[in-house]
C-alpha cells in the first residue's frame, strides 16, 4: 500500500467570521465528525479550484443548521456585512 498522505505545517490563526455562520459551521463539522479547521481547509481546497465543496446531503444539512442558528443570509450579502459596532 502506498503512502499518498501530503505532509503539512498548521498554523493558530486569528480570523474573526460572524456569529451565526462560526455556529453552522461547527455544527456542520461536528455532523461530519471532523474538526472546523479540517472543514474549513476542505472548504477553501475547493473552492480554489472552482469547485463545490458540498454535495446534496450536505447542502440540506446546511440549509437546516442556517435556520436553527438564524442565519438569514447567503452569498449575494457577503459583501453587505458591517460589525453591530458600526450600527
Amino acid at each position: 500500500m502506498s503512502d499518498d498522505s501530503i505532509l503539512v505545517e498548521r498554523v493558530q490563526t486569528g480570523v474573526r467570521m460572524e456569529k451565526r455562520m462560526v455556529k453552522v459551521l461547527k455544527a456542520l463539522a461536528e455532523y461530519h465528525d471532523l474538526s472546523l479547521g479540517d472543514l474549513l481547509e476542505g472548504i477553501v481546497v475547493h473552492a480554489f479550484e472552482n469547485r463545490a465543496p458540498f454535495g446534496e446531503r450536505s447542502l440540506d444539512r446546511i440549509a437546516k443548521l442556517k435556520e436553527v442558528y438564524g442565519m438569514a443570509y447567503g452569498a449575494e450579502s457577503a459583501h453587505r456585512f458591517r460589525e453591530a459596532a458600526d450600527a
